[in-house]
């Protein structure tokens, strides 16, 4: 029989296995989870659309609409609760969305993302991303955007998720924060409270962000009736062709678009000294020659891309900002410049390097006589990144099979667009004497002998000086056919569409230069009341119209 001692049995110390360890390390990751989880809500709710105001104090303003949905999820329970923080989830998912467009669309465009007219750029800026990169190339960075799309908002609604459980799981702490923030939020939204100069402490940016979009949206649906309307409404619908440019009969003409040639060409100090050097000596040149110009500015309906707004302004007459408005004018039967010209018995013709795809609604609203697109031009030589072919070829193209034919009882009007100036910039072709052209194989060394785009787009310096030389190449070529081919017979309109994209700074104005040049003095006598300034280089105190106010002042002045 065993005696009880007073000794005591030691007690036995089983092994953790690192389970105190492994709960702390559950505990910092799960605290690092929400902290990240806060930081990219805070970013959906304070970041700008705007890279002009991107700051660090754009951040640490305090959000009302984080507020309001703190306080609603803290006061539902569990399952309404995850729907509402799945629902706000994939709210500032799209928000984020929808500011990463309204950023591209500000850098390039001058302006926000538009829901409704917008996704026509979508189209045009994959086919110019696959004439840098190739087709496959250009599916692959366009899937790739989707996918981060799709992943930014799936994260958002987990990161809602998170926040909604942890503040439920804490929800004395979460109310009391959020109370003081509400106090702290009307306080600096009474008394005007700012952070940074446009910064203020309150923020409700992510709401006027969305009542901004919701108010264009609607601007949209009710512009698309009126719009109709108003283009029915035109002076010279019913005017016969008799009465229409008279003062130009007998006369070829050209009406020349040269892309991305903006105000920023002249003002800028980077570019103006040898732009506005070209077109002082070209001024020289003609002027010794016997021909005149007079230059002014119009003010575009589009900035820093799409070319066929503007051209379709000019052309319509109407304030062309959108892809609705533009989709409205070529379904109607609108007089353009060239249908005027070509109820007036010229022979009309579209010259477009650009299009490397059918366009049977233009040719339809256009309905020009003669339509000259990539694939027909005979064209041997290479590309120049965006370009098809030089702008020489071009117009040297136009000369030989249209204006060298034509007559004055059966002249030629002819729209050119020009695309040498287009973006990249770079590699870019070089003049070469008119009489070689030929079908264009004299270009095929020039590309190799230029910097490929992607060099050029590492270096924002090298982008600049590249604009720059690729628009005094199209000036030169322009300035060089006049002098070649320019006679009596030869009346040449010649303006940018836009201001270029990347380089010209944001809250630049949407002016474009215009010039008009004849040998004819009667020409230039038409339009001395314009009050056009003198040569090829407008000054800064040139005229500057609305795009949408030449065709009708052009018509008017050519009338009788």
């Amino acid at each position: 029989m065993l005696r009880r001692t007073g000794s005591t049995v030691p007690a036995v110390t089983l092994p953790d296995f690192g389970l105190p360890r492994l709960a702390r390390r559950h505990a910092v990751a799960g605290w690092v989870l929400t902290g990240l989880a806060a930081l990219l809500v805070l970013f959906a709710l304070l970041a700008p659309d705007d890279l002009t105001g991107l700051s660090a104090a754009a951040f640490v303003r305090v959000p009302v609409e984080g507020l309001l949905v703190a306080a609603v999820v803290l006061v539902l329970p569990p399952r309404p609760r995850r729907v509402v923080a799945v629902a706000a989830g994939l709210v500032l998912g799209l928000l984020v969305v929808l500011k990463a467009l309204d950023t591209g669309f500000y850098a390039t465009l001058e302006k926000p993302f538009d829901p409704i007219y917008d996704w026509s750029f979508f189209h045009a800026g994959v086919e110019f991303l696959a004439g840098q990169i190739g087709d496959a190339a250009a599916l692959a960075v366009l899937a790739g955007a989707g996918l981060v799309a799709v992943a930014v908002v799936v994260l958002m609604v987990l990161a809602m998720l998170r926040l909604s459980r942890v503040a439920a799981g804490r929800r004395t702490g979460a109310t009391r924060v959020v109370a003081v923030l509400g106090v702290v939020w009307i306080v600096s939204s009474v008394f005007g409270v700012e952070i940074a100069p446009g910064q203020p402490l309150a923020a409700q940016s992510a709401a006027a962000l969305a009542y901004g979009d919701l108010r264009q949206v609607g601007a949209d649906l009710r512009d698309q009736r009126p719009f109709g309307e108003v283009a029915a409404e035109d002076a010279f619908r019913a005017t016969p062709g008799g009465q229409l440019l008279n003062g130009l009969r007998g006369k070829n003409v050209v009406l020349t678009f040269v892309e991305s040639y903006g105000r920023v060409a002249l003002d800028d100090p980077g570019f103006a000294p040898k732009i506005g050097a070209t077109l002082d000596a070209g001024t020289a040149e003609l002027r010794a020659a016997g021909i005149g110009a007079k230059s002014a500015f119009l003010s575009s309906s589009t900035f820093g891309g799409g070319s066929w707004l503007a051209h379709s302004t000019v052309q319509s007459g109407m304030w062309i900002t959108n892809q609705q408005r533009y989709n409205d004018l070529l379904a109607g039967d609108r007089l353009t410049l060239g249908g005027a010209f070509q109820r007036a018995g010229w022979r009309t013709v579209w010259d477009v390097p650009a299009h490397t795809k059918d366009w049977p609604e233009g040719q339809r609203f256009y309905h020009p006589d003669g339509y000259y697109d990539a694939h027909h031009v005979g064209y041997r030589g290479p590309g120049f990144a965006y370009a098809t072919m030089p702008d020489q070829f071009t117009l040297s193209v136009l000369q030989r099979t249209e204006l060298a034919k034509a007559t004055p009882q059966r002249p030629v009007m002819a729209e050119v667009d020009l695309v040498s100036s287009h973006a990249p910039w770079s590699p870019r072709p070089w003049l070469v004497d008119w009489n070689q052209v030929g079908d264009g194989s004299v270009f095929a060394p020039m590309p190799a002998a230029g910097e490929a785009p992607e060099s050029v787009w590492k270096d924002p310096a090298k982008i600049r000086d590249a604009y720059r030389d690729a628009t005094d190449y199209s000036l030169k070529t322009l300035i060089s056919f006049v002098q070649h081919y320019g006679g009596d017979d030869l009346v040449l309109v010649f303006l940018g569409d836009h201001q270029p994209p990347v380089v010209t700074p944001q809250g630049a104005v949407h002016d474009v230069p215009i010039t008009i040049v004849a040998k004819d003095p009667r020409v230039l006598d038409r339009i001395s009341g314009w009050g056009w300034q003198d040569g090829l280089h407008p000054g800064a105190q040139a005229p500057v119209w609305k795009m949408d106010s030449f065709r009708d002042r052009f018509l008017t002045a050519f009338a009788h």
